[in-house]
């Protein structure tokens, strides 16, 4: 049937097809990109968490030699000093993240996210009753700080707004003087969740970009089609041809 076709494009609908489809496959190849990109960051957290933990460094340098690093830390909480990381639900349930300095052995003080503690309905939130007192060991996994997304505002320590953690900011507020720069994500002990509830060492990140990549692809491809089936017109239905108009029965 497509012996009696010809191919005849028209020039606005081939222009806005190519920029359609070069849209979609431009959109399909960053979808690769971030895939490669998320793969990586799960190969290496599975792949640090599972080493024997060390003694926290006083600096990163390179924070991706550092980043999801296990670390053993000895000290005290000084849980006269902690603050509240708000909007961070867990499991659908609104809450914070508790995070409290911890005066090291050796002198150093570190920022520790000791975990996910409910929002209560009434009333402010109290932690006393998950305070431990004297010399902790405390396994954790290094994070950088200072990170945020692109929509969370800035915090607000003169309100007692905090939406990320700024161990310099937070150092500043509590006057805690010189701290580690960067602090450690506690991993939750083993058994029944006890607040506050700790990091997992069981990654749980949605890696959708190849189904991403492939729908735009499937796009791109299904938008051509249409463009090439458009343009397939009956000899009969052609015009200007010369041979074409004029033929007698």
């Amino acid at each position: 049937m497509l012996g009696n076709r010809r191919f005849r494009p028209t020039f606005w609908a081939t222009f806005f097809t190519v920029l359609a489809a070069a849209f979609m496959l431009g959109l399909c190849y960053w979808q690769v990109e971030r895939l490669i990109w998320k793969t990586g960051i799960i190969e290496q957290f599975e792949s640090r968490v599972a080493e024997p933990p060390v003694a926290p460094p006083d600096a990163l340098g390179d924070i991706d030699d550092w980043r999801y690093r296990r670390v053993r830390l000895e000290g005290v909480y000084l849980h006269d000093k902690e603050l509240l990381i708000t909007g961070k639900p867990f499991e659908g349930n609104a809450g914070f993240h508790l995070i409290t300095p911890m005066k090291l052995t050796d002198g150093r003080t570190v920022l520790v996210n000791r975990g996910w503690i409910q929002l209560k309905a009434l009333g402010p939130v109290d932690t006393a009753p998950m305070h431990v007192e004297g010399v902790q060991t405390v396994e954790g996994l290094i994070r950088e700080d200072r990170r945020k997304g692109y929509f969370v505002p800035e915090n607000e320590p003169q309100n007692e707004v905090w939406l990320y953690v700024d161990t310099a900011e937070m150092a500043a507020a509590r006057d805690l003087g010189p701290v580690l720069p960067y602090y450690v994500d506690r991993l939750r002990d083993p058994g029944p969740f006890r607040m506050p509830i700790g990091a997992d060492t069981d990654i749980h990140v949605r890696n959708e970009h190849l189904s991403y990549a492939v729908t735009w692809a499937l796009l791109a491809l299904t938008l051509i089609v249409i463009y090439v089936i458009f343009h397939l017109k009956p000899e009969d239905d052609l015009s200007g041809d010369g041979e074409g108009n004029g033929r007698e029965e």
